[in-house]
């Protein structure tokens, strides 16, 4: 089977699934948990040595995105070292719409080639690691490492698929649609390897790690 034609059986796939996933979640609505949670604009500035600062996020963008709390913000911790980007999107209710975008979409719509693809497993809570997607894309001579993952319920994965399956699962087990996705940016500076960009976000997510207890629930 040709790549376009791959390219296409994932997105018919993907768009049958979240139809699917739609009119079972509207359908189950009245019987909707929202858990308390603190707002990702107090997510910490100061992550250990890292000092964030807020990027705004266009309001053509959030209309895409739909109803959910969102945070942009760079974290840096040497100006002689490439910064963090961090965008952490929330959706306390997947039923009506407003549902997890993956990355994988929309970085090429803004430019962005994937030269590198695959997953890899980031240190966790308790000693355990978590498998996490990790990209190289490419614009021009720009370089840029890419980590996300999805999160929700104490639970932590890379595929968008089982996302989604247990986005159901939760919403007949618990009761609950919501979620979020995590994602990480490092630029390459000229001559440095992905995997001295790896070590850097892998070495800001323990910082980030703990703080984002308050803010995606259990």
């Amino acid at each position: 089977m040709s790549a376009q034609a791959n390219s296409w059986l994932r997105f018919a796939l993907v768009a049958g699934l979240l139809a699917a996933t739609g009119l079972f979640l509207r359908a189950r609505g009245s019987l909707e948990v929202l858990p308390q949670r603190q707002e990702l604009r107090h997510l910490p500035s100061q992550l250990a040595d890292w000092t964030g600062r807020d990027l705004r996020i266009q309001p053509e963008v959030l209309k895409v995105l739909g109803a959910g709390d969102f945070l942009s913000r760079i974290y840096g911790r040497d100006p002689k070292e490439p910064y963090i980007e961090l965008f952490v999107a929330y959706f306390p209710s997947q039923r009506t719409g407003s549902t997890i975008h993956s990355p994988q979409n929309c970085l090429p719509g803004a430019g962005w080639t994937p030269v590198e693809a695959g997953r890899m497993l980031l240190p966790w809570d308790g000693g355990e690691s978590i498998p996490v997607n990790r990209y190289v894309i490419a614009r021009g001579l720009d370089r840029q490492l890419v980590l996300y993952w999805y999160q929700a319920h104490s639970r932590v994965v890379a595929s968008e698929y089982w996302a989604k399956f247990y986005l159901v699962a939760d919403a007949i087990r618990l009761h609950r649609s919501d979620g979020a996705l995590v994602r990480i940016i490092t630029p390459l500076a000229p001559g440095e390897s992905p995997a001295q960009g790896e070590q850097r976000a892998v070495e800001f997510s323990r910082s980030l790690r703990p703080a984002l207890e308050s803010h995606i629930p259990r």
